[in-house]
């Protein structure tokens, strides 16, 4: 099996929950805080039952209670539970400014992480998979966060505390409770371990169905063309059924819980009480005692039922932080050179290239190509030849197997890719509109341009008619829907004409266009080639006639190359190719 085949390891929830403690270290003074008034409050309440203790000792026989000692203890009572209450209270507070200000971090991280990742991992993963794992799976970190600091603060306080007050009354009684507290810990870990794995599957197929309802909506125009409903209706049952069923049993897993870690606590409580009983007669412990080492037992159990009770929803919180690290480890783009490319001349070597995404399967080999400054080559061929991955290694979103990719004689995996980039202007297929002004929009690459040289771009681009008719011009906010599939793509074209860089990659740039706005943009194109290399990947040929160079692909390999005159005049496999498409058109 290769290694883009094989599955990582699910993360244990104690390493994952351990991960979580370094993202909130950043915040090591809000944690401090946080700590500090959680062992006031526990301090405090502990301190209660030693004085309800003391005033029971007070009531000495029938009327023989000392009235004044007992509202003195009851008084202080009131002052250390209102204290109490305002630290839990400003604790409570810190504990949400610490959870929200961690998950904003993570959030943060986890995209300009994206923007780092290679392009093999987005094409590999489903968008709506990453969606979920950015947005929803960090949802349910924060809940689980924000409940497992409120109760595991207090709660290491509360049990570490609770355990010194208790020696100070009684060491026998308190090494019963010590002894006994290790079967809470083997029982709540055998259910957590099976809870956290159906959590973990849980977690994965609320990623698979959002991916798949975002992959239907996306395309529901497609889906009602074929009357996919039914199916995509189907598919869909399948994953609900299966969200259905691990969300059933990691609850009634984790469900067990609580029960189970209460049923061992009562047990301590009750050894407590009769231990505490027998030592009463001979003196070894007075009433007050026993009471307060039985509010001890009590405070001592409470943050095991506390967490207990919680359990569902820090193994599902746990889970779904599992899926957001296995994202923010994922590795990087291999780390870049420091050497800048300057503004190119455009001269592009191709020397002895291979390369394939599955490894198993052969797709570019032994690759070779030689452009000079200012040359026009086109790139043709049926689907799958390679030629779209011929554009992905020029502008290194993948870097090949085998072979040097040289700009002016500067091999380009010694240079950053963004200086790289910067020398390509590209317009694809596939147009992307960022939801902002149109201005922001054509200004991407060029973020200080003037409106005078937009306004220039468009009407070269052919754009400027569509943009000055729109209600705010350039100050146009754009949507979704704002604009038709062709000015979307008169607008990706302006970008380009705005930047105006010393190389061009057109894949398939005049698709969406109708056939009078294409001659305008042909135009266009044109004059923005004149003295800047170009790749054109065309499947319309008729629009690469004019071009310096052709290169014919099939399986990975040029077959053929020459002018548009000198491929026909050889009557071989773009003649075939040319003609095929006047033939179709025709019939």
């Amino acid at each position: 099996m290769s290694n883009s085949k094989k599955k990582k390891m699910p993360k244990g929830s104690m390493e994952t929950f351990f991960k979580v403690l370094r993202m909130i270290g950043n915040y090591r003074f809000l944690l401090i805080l946080s700590i500090v008034l959680a062992a006031v409050t526990v301090v405090l309440q502990l301190y209660v039952p030693i004085l309800f203790g003391n005033a029971i000792d007070e009531v000495v026989g029938a009327h023989a209670v000392d009235f004044d000692r007992m509202w003195y203890y009851l008084s202080r009572i009131l002052v250390m539970v209102i204290v109490s209450s305002v630290s839990t209270w400003v604790m409570s507070i810190i504990n949400n400014r610490m959870t929200y200000r961690t998950v904003q971090d993570i959030r943060a991280k986890a995209i300009r992480h994206i923007q780092e990742l290679p392009l093999s991992y987005l094409d590999q993963h489903s968008t709506g998979d990453i969606i979920s794992r950015v947005i929803a799976d960090t949802d349910i970190l924060s809940d689980g966060l924000l409940l497992g600091f409120t109760q595991l603060f207090s709660g290491i306080v509360t049990i570490v505390g609770t355990l010194i007050f208790m020696f100070s009354k009684n060491v026998w009684i308190t090494l019963l409770v010590i002894v006994l507290t290790p079967l809470s810990f083997f029982v709540a870990k055998f259910i957590s371990s099976h809870s956290f794995q159906m959590f973990r599957k849980q977690s994965e197929t609320r990623g698979k169905q959002t991916a798949l309802i975002e992959e239907m909506i996306g395309n529901q125009k497609v889906v009602q063309a074929f009357g996919y409903e039914d199916k995509a209706s189907e598919r869909f049952a399948e994953i609900n059924e299966d969200l259905k069923n691990y969300s059933q049993k990691a609850v009634f897993y984790s469900s067990l819980t609580n029960p189970s870690t209460r049923c061992v606590n009562n047990i301590i409580y009750a050894g407590v009480a009769l231990v505490g009983a027998f030592m009463i007669p001979g003196g070894f412990l007075t009433v007050g005692g026993l009471s307060v080492l039985l509010s001890y037992a009590n405070q001592y159990m409470k943050p095991f039922n506390d967490i207990s009770s919680v359990i569902t929803e820090l193994q599902n919180a746990l889970a779904c932080a599992g899926r957001i690290f296995e994202l923010l480890e994922e590795p990087a783009e291999v780390p870049e050179e420091k050497e800048e490319m300057g503004k190119a001349a455009g001269e592009v070597n191709i020397e002895h290239v291979s390369f394939s995404y599955d490894k198993s399967k052969n797709l570019i080999e032994d690759f070779n190509f030689e452009s000079k400054p200012g040359m026009r080559v086109a790139i043709v061929g049926p689907t799958g030849c390679g030629k779209t991955t011929f554009i992905n290694l020029l502008m290194r979103f993948y870097d090949t197997d085998k072979g040097d990719i040289l700009v002016d004689g500067q091999p380009i995996k010694n240079v950053t890719r963004h200086s790289l980039r910067s020398n390509y202007g590209m317009v694809l297929q596939d147009t992307w509109i960022k939801s902002g002004t149109v201005r922001e929009n054509i200004c991407i690459g060029k973020p200080n341009a003037t409106d005078e040289e937009i306004k220039e771009a468009a009407k070269r681009s052919h754009s400027w008619e569509f943009i000055r008719r729109l209600p705010d011009g350039l100050d146009t906010v754009l949507t979704e829907d704002s604009l038709s599939q062709g000015q979307k793509q008169l607008l990706c074209i302006t970008r380009v004409m705005l930047c105006l860089p010393p190389m061009l990659i057109l894949d398939e740039a005049t698709s969406s266009i109708d056939t009078r706005t294409e001659l305008q943009i042909q135009e266009a194109f044109d004059q923005l080639m004149q003295g800047r290399t170009s790749f054109i990947v065309a499947h319309r040929l008729s629009t690469i006639r004019n071009a310096d160079w052709i290169l014919v692909m099939k399986d990975g390999q040029i077959i053929e190359q020459g002018t548009h005159d000198d491929l026909m005049k050889e009557d071989g496999f773009y003649n075939h190719l040319y003609n095929s498409q006047f033939v179709n058109v025709a019939q």
